[in-house]
């Protein structure tokens, strides 16, 4: 595939391009532009951040399909909408989703993440429990078999990329009797199964967002590892648009110049934002919220898409991340956290 350059380039201003027309995909791009007009608006989100207490946030989503019932409104409720939100987008996703290897490699998210708890539960020697996500390609039943040794069961109904991130993981905690260990080889297997399909399948936009996922990925780590002042140096993911080097680099710097580093770049006002409200709060809370609003802009950027596969895509991660920001604010809410901090976080 002489299409996609092995060594990063970024050969783009702000966002990566996100490829052509597929009129194929005619319907199920009108169907999703559709739903986008539903989502809930920045105004509304801020409303609810501001509101004085869990009640009140709650009204905000009246006439939505988050509304909770007048007499419940306590937070298991709240999970379950949210819960039958999500899994009612997946649902969609691969219902109109016609090439169906793409299905199958947005579900393996739930399957790595299935992964990392039973891996860190096996190490620890917690029992495996029965919190895990049904929406992967493994079911969640069976996840505590992956850790038996029926090897039969191993070789034929587990795929390979599931068997081979287990037997990372658990020789990396050895290694280093370290329980991030275990994060960091998911991580990694992760991010290259990602691109490995994505450039199999030679869908330019997936190339884009899971380089984009793990330049996000390495910038958190860097900041992380810098408060910390960790000694690590190898556990940055490979695949990205920027090299691990620069990361690297970005260790051994002083903060006030953190961000001129990275300032030729799409990523400055990410590690610099960041950098400055991680110094002044000593909080992630910005960074995050940089993370997911450049996300979201690329993700938006397939506006552009007349038909095709991307919009549907899009459709999929925003409104799941609009899930997310619902639990994080009701969340919020309930703690009685300040609404500094809430907005801190989503704005």
């Amino acid at each position: 595939m002489t299409e996609f350059v092995e060594q990063a380039v970024i050969d783009f201003y702000t966002y990566p391009p996100v490829g052509c027309d597929d009129w194929n995909y005619t319907f199920q791009t009108a169907h999703v532009r559709a739903l986008e007009i539903q989502m809930l608006s920045r105004a509304a989100l801020l409303d609810m951040a501001n509101a004085e207490n869990l009640q009140q946030a709650a009204d905000f989503l009246s006439g939505t399909e988050y509304a909770l019932s007048a007499g419940g409104r306590n937070f298991a409720e709240v999970e379950n909408i949210l819960q039958q939100r999500r899994t009612a987008v997946r649902e969609l996703f691969a219902e109109l989703m016609l090439d169906k290897q793409i299905v199958e490699l947005f579900k393996t998210r739930d399957d790595f993440a299935n992964l990392r708890l039973a891996v860190r539960r096996s190490m620890i020697e917690k029992p495996i429990g029965d919190d895990y996500s049904n929406d992967g390609n493994v079911p969640a039943e069976r996840i505590e078999q992956i850790f038996s040794e029926t090897e039969q069961f191993i070789g034929n109904e587990i795929p390979d990329c599931v068997r081979d991130t287990v037997e990372r993981a658990v020789l990396a905690y050895y290694e280093h009797k370290d329980i991030k260990q275990i994060d960091y080889a998911i991580d990694k297997a992760q991010a290259q199964y990602n691109l490995k399909v994505a450039r199999k399948l030679n869908n330019i936009f997936l190339v884009g967002l899971f380089g984009i996922q793990i330049d996000m990925t390495n910038i958190r780590t860097m900041l992380r590892l810098k408060f910390t002042e960790s000694e690590e140096r190898k556990v940055f993911l490979e695949g990205g648009f920027i090299e691990t080097e620069q990361f690297v680099h970005g260790l051994d710097i002083g903060y006030e110049t953190l961000g001129s580093l990275f300032f030729a770049t799409p990523y400055f006002r990410i590690v610099e934002a960041g950098t400055n409200y991680l110094v002044s709060d000593k909080s992630f809370l910005k960074v995050e919220q940089q993370c997911e609003e450049y996300l979201t802009g690329f993700l938006k950027s397939t506006a552009q898409i007349t038909a095709g596969q991307q919009p549907v895509i899009a459709y999929l991660l925003m409104k799941e991340n609009e899930i997310r920001t619902v639990r994080l604010i009701l969340t919020a809410k309930k703690s009685n956290l300040d609404a500094k901090l809430i907005l801190d976080r989503i704005s």
